[in-house]
């Protein structure tokens, strides 16, 4: 009797270490979640688009701005300048098609014994080139404009300044960035998970990372699966021959694959920092066994514990498509343009009716 109680323990003893070993198996293995998870963010390279020494700094770093803050202002003593010169030289454009636009019309109404169609042809023509030269002076200063409105940057992004550097006095090269801007409105979680894993993660799952030092987690869900990483052996060695790694047979590392995460709800009091470390995992979903007793469910789930060490995990049918028919939200900043310059009339007014006055009437006018 003694021996036989001593065989059913070591039994019993025997059966909770393989489902001891076979659990761990399961959780580190195979279950869907992963240590190796990081947050991530998008960051606005910010440039002027005209060049100038910077006159005004109006945020500092780490501060918070608003999508359309002006961050900096550069000097806009040149550009003012420059708008002068193109609206004076509108104004004498503007006078110049006004001249020769009644030039040509008063030639126009001239019979045939007072001009010549060839006369007619050339005041025509030279009021053709004067509205030319009227339209691209009107260009001018649109851009003149636009070049003076740009004197001062702006923040395409709402979020926080980092990383500042410049300063009063800097000069700001056009195109070149000079301040970063972290985009709050862009968060999102990077989970690295084995390839071993990828079998139990699915588009849409519901998902929870904690970030090292709290508690509570950030809920999310799995927006898409990088579908290519790096290859090593793909990479052309010396002379252009196959660079090969050497491996073991028997050990095989399992390669990890980026998925996307997207947050849906952060704790209050979890600040959201690009590059934290998190352990993502994926929660999966109810199977809908609500009929069925306890003692059911846990030997259906015994059962597919078992399964997935044992076999493998079954790839859930649908659960990553083959093609992605979700598209991204376009984004897009509002475009510059260029308001409708005055007419000639509007610019030099009276101009025109003092030429279509004849000069004796014009004299007795002014007798």
């Amino acid at each position: 009797m003694k021996a036989c109680f001593k065989g059913l323990a070591t039994l019993t003893i025997a059966f909770i270490a393989i489902v001891m070993a076979l659990v761990t198996w399961d959780y580190y293995v195979t279950a869907p979640w992963t240590r190796d998870g990081r947050v991530r963010v998008q960051v606005a390279s910010v440039a002027p688009q005209v060049s100038g020494q910077i006159a005004e700094l109006r945020v500092g770093d780490n501060q918070y701005v608003h999508k359309g803050d002006v961050l900096y202002v550069i000097d806009p003593f040149d550009f003012e300048v420059a708008l002068s010169v193109d609206k004076a030289q509108e104004r004498q454009r503007a006078a110049d098609l006004q001249v020769k636009e009644e030039q040509s019309e008063r030639r126009q109404r001239l019979s045939d014994l007072a001009t010549t169609p060839e006369q007619q042809q050339t005041f025509a023509g030279a009021a053709i080139q004067a509205k030319a030269a009227f339209e691209a002076a009107q260009q001018q200063v649109a851009q003149a404009e636009i070049n003076l409105r740009r004197t001062q940057v702006r923040s395409p992004v709402n979020g926080y300044v980092t990383n500042l550097l410049m300063r009063v006095g800097d000069f700001a090269h056009e195109g070149g960035a000079n301040i970063s801007i972290i985009d709050t409105d862009s968060y999102w979680i990077d989970a690295y998970f084995e390839e071993t894993k990828l079998a139990r993660v699915c588009m849409g799952d519901r998902v929870e990372a904690k970030l090292m030092g709290y508690a509570q987690p950030i809920l999310g869900h799995v927006a898409s699966v990088t579908r290519g990483i790096v290859v090593s052996d793909a990479a052309a060695g010396a002379q252009g021959l196959p660079n090969v790694d050497p491996v073991f047979t028997w050990v095989r590392l399992a390669q990890r694959v980026p998925v996307r995460i997207r947050i849906d709800q952060i704790p209050r009091g979890v600040p959201l920092v690009s590059g934290l470390s998190a352990t993502v995992t994926i929660k999966e979903a109810a199977d809908g066994s609500n009929g069925h007793s306890w003692l059911d469910r846990v030997i259906t789930a015994v059962e597919t514990r078992l399964s997935d060490v044992l076999i493998s995990p079954p790839a859930r049918p649908e659960c990553i498509p083959a093609t992605t028919t979700e598209q991204a939200i376009p984004e897009s900043l509002p475009r510059d343009t260029a308001k409708s310059g005055p007419t000639p009339e509007q610019i030099n007014p009276g101009l025109a009716p003092g030429i279509n006055v004849s000069p004796r009437r014009g004299a007795n006018h002014a007798g």
